[in-house]
Parts: structure tokens; sequence; C-alpha cells
């Protein structure tokens, strides 16, 4: 019997003394007149077991069998679910497998079966809260996750995200590498499905910020004073209207940070169970299964129902946004050269200006080449490169060098027959200095 027990048991053995009122009983209890008329009469019957309740010791009639107990447990012993925690595997047990079990119970079998190791919560470092933008695509965070998605059984492939600030909507894709062409294919998937965000929120990797170079040691502490050349993913959202923002922590762009953290414990999860091997595979399971799930169970609603989203115009020509831009020189007769080949105009694009102007060069993501003279496509022909021009090989020079018109007055010269030095200088007329 516990003390709240004992403390009623007394309450109402003073009102069936008549020492209190039932309803002093019931206010000191907490309970109703009627429910203390109730247990009187009880006690009556049962005695001190009255106030203890009668269910106490016996099954609950809500008990889930033990056969299904083991039937959890064994499925979750499985391979495919290895790491699996007791909200995803819930989710799994009830989808897969038809065994509905609340997470909490699931958690309970999971820790005395070792399946699963409760972790003490640990207060991270704090970091300033800014609050989410207001409307959809107002600002999109954007990123690449390097992980063993298919732990494995597969290619090595990167996950590049983009979530939106206001709502925490995914938008992923898988790639091979985390290069300008492959950010620049998921921008363009992204566009065309929800059209031009406001501004986006990024890191600053080389792909989307251009630093100067300095050499170790060397403070760098103006580095961001001198006005560096874009990168061309930098460039591409210029010409698209969209403002590029650079985080200066991964803990400024949490959002995206904190959704490849559920990525790598879900999404994985999940291709593992599924069988997944290939990236084709696994984009396909992306997009039908992993963010219809994210979007529908983990996006928020808006602070404001406006869409901040900006329809592609018809300028947008997104092959030529999306594209390695360079500019060239035309030469006087009318050539063009990048990337060690010639290409040259047709004669009925030319027109004032062009000869030693300066063309903008596209070179497309399908590898094509393409070059505007300011608001116009120039038509191109590929020649044949200029034949190299070498300069005539020098004489190879033997021996020591010679002096032209050799002397010869000391030919017959024979140091043992020739006079001594003071013999010498005697018959030149020299004066020979005495020492005193």
């Amino acid at each position: 019997m516990t003390q709240a027990e004992r403390d009623r048991l007394v309450a109402l053995k003073k009102a069936k003394k008549k020492l209190i009122t039932q309803k002093e009983a019931a206010a000191e209890i907490g309970i109703t007149e009627r429910q203390v008329r109730r247990l009187l009469r009880a006690l009556k019957r049962r005695g001190d077991q009255a106030v203890i309740h009668a269910r106490r010791g016996q099954t609950s009639n809500r008990k889930i069998e033990d056969s299904e107990r083991e039937k959890a447990i064994k499925i979750l012993s499985e391979e495919v679910y290895r790491g699996f925690g007791p909200t995803l595997a819930s989710e799994y047990l009830a989808k897969k497998h038809g065994v509905v079990v609340s997470r909490e119970t699931l958690r309970r079998w999971m820790i005395e079966a070792k399946l699963w190791r409760s972790r003490k919560q640990q207060v991270d470092k704090v970091h300033q809260w800014r609050p989410r933008r207001s409307r959809y695509g107002e600002l999109v965070q954007w990123d690449t996750s390097e992980h063993d998605w298919l732990e494995g059984r597969g290619e090595e492939m990167l996950l590049i995200s983009m979530i939106d600030d206001a709502t925490s909507k995914r938008f992923a894709r898988f790639v091979r590498s985390d290069s300008t062409v492959e950010n620049m294919n998921v921008l363009e998937l992204y566009l065309k499905r929800h059209g031009r965000m406001l501004a986006c929120y990024t890191d600053r990797a080389s792909l989307f910020k251009t630093t100067e170079k300095s050499k170790r040691g060397e403070p760098r502490e103006s580095q961001d004073a001198r006005q560096m050349a874009p990168t061309q993913i930098e460039r591409a959202l210029t010409e698209l209207g969209i403002v590029w923002i650079a985080a200066n922590s991964p803990q400024a762009k949490g959002r995206v940070e904190r959704g490849f953290g559920v990525a790598q414990d879900r999404l994985v999860k999940g291709m593992r169970v599924a069988g997944l091997t290939t990236m084709e595979q696994a984009n396909q399971y992306l997009e039908e299964e992993y963010l219809p799930w994210c979007n529908a169970t983990l996006a928020v609603v808006p602070a404001s129902v406006d869409d901040a989203h900006r329809p592609l115009e018809k300028h947008h020509d997104l092959a030529a946004i999306l594209s390695h831009v360079e500019t060239r020189q035309v030469a006087n007769d009318y050539t063009v050269q990048y990337e060690s080949k010639l290409y040259q105009i047709d004669g009925k694009d030319i027109r004032a200006g062009l000869r030693d102007g300066v063309v903008r060069v596209e070179k497309r993501r399908n590898g094509s080449v393409a070059m505007r003279f300011r608001d116009r496509y120039l038509t191109l022909t590929a020649c044949e490169p200029r034949p190299k021009v070498t300069k005539p090989k020098a004489a190879a020079k033997t021996g020591k060098p010679t002096r032209s018109g050799k002397s010869d007055w000391n030919k017959n010269f024979d140091l043992k027959k020739a006079p001594k030095v003071w013999q010498a200088a005697g018959s030149s007329g020299a004066r020979r200095q005495e020492c005193g």
C-alpha cells in the first residue's frame, strides 16, 4: 500500500466514525462526495483493501502478446535493420510487417534485447538563434554531404541538398562528384520545378567563392578587401537574379546540416532495406520515398502564405547561363582561339565592331561551345590548328672557343734557355734600385 492510499484510508475511517463529514473527507482526499460514499461501501465489503485498485497485479487488457514481441525482436535482429532506432523501427514494423507497437514500448523491448542503448542527452554549444524567413522561396540553404550512402554496396556518391529556410521543404539529388557541373545540374532541376528563389545560402567553398591565394604564414586579414572574379556558379546566380549569401560557419546553415543528419540515418537505412546498389536506384528512392516523407512530415507552415519563387522568363536560357563562361578576343581574320582549338566565324555574322572585339564563349554542360557577340550568337566552324613556327636550331658548339687572328709570337719560346729576370731587366736599360 502506498502512502497516498494510507492517507486515503485514514480519511475514510474518520468519515466512517463521523469524526469528519463526507464533504470534508472528499476535500481532504481530493475526490468527489459521491466517490467517498462509494469507497465507504467498499470499505464495509473489502476492508482496508478498498483503497487499493482491484486490477493491481493483474495483466493489462492492452498488453501485447508475447508472440508479437518475439516477432518484432526477431525482425529487428536482421542485418538490414542494424542501427535502427525505436521511432524508425516502429514505422517499418507497421509498414512492412504489420506489427503495430508504440515507439516507447518498442524502445523498452529493444533495450531489453540489447538492440538499442539509451544515450544521455548532451548539451551542445549554443549558437545564436536566427528566425526563419517568412515566405517559401525567400531563402534556400544549399550544401553537399559526403557519406557512405550505399554502405559499400555500390559506387561512391554524394548528396547535394537544397532546403527552404521558411518551410524546411527539401530538394536533393545524388551525384558522383561535388563539381560545378553537378551543382549546376541540381540547380537546373530545382529552377524548372519551383522557379527562381530570392537568395541562396551556401558555404565559402571554391565552387561559390573565389579567394585570393596567399603565402604560408602571411596574415589573411585583408583577403576580402580585394575584389575577386566571381565563380561560374556565382555568375550564373547573378544572371538569374538570385542573391548569393556566404555562411561564416556550418552552424549558420544549420537547417541543411541537420537535414544531412536525418538523411545519414533514415535515408541510409531505408536504402539498405530496399537493397539499392546503384545511384540511379538511389535517386529514384529519394524522389519517390524519402523526399515525400520529409516534405510531409518535417516541413512546417511558413509565416506568410505568399510564394516568393519567381518564374523563369524567356530570356533565362538555362543552357547558356548554367555553362562555363569566358571571354575571348576576335583576331583580324575573324577567328577565335579557345582551348587549343581555332574557330572561324561565318561571314554572314560579320558586322561592325566584331574584329578585335570581345565575344562571350560558353562551354555548355553537354560539351558543345557557343560564342555570342553582344546579343547575337555566332555561327562557328572548327578549323585546323595553325602550324607551329619553329626556330632553326643553332649549330652545336664543339671544343673550347677559339680566337680569330691567332698570334705565334711565343711559338719557339723555351723557358730553360731564356735569360734570367735580372739579365732581361739589365738589357732593357732599367736602373737597379739599391737598398740602403
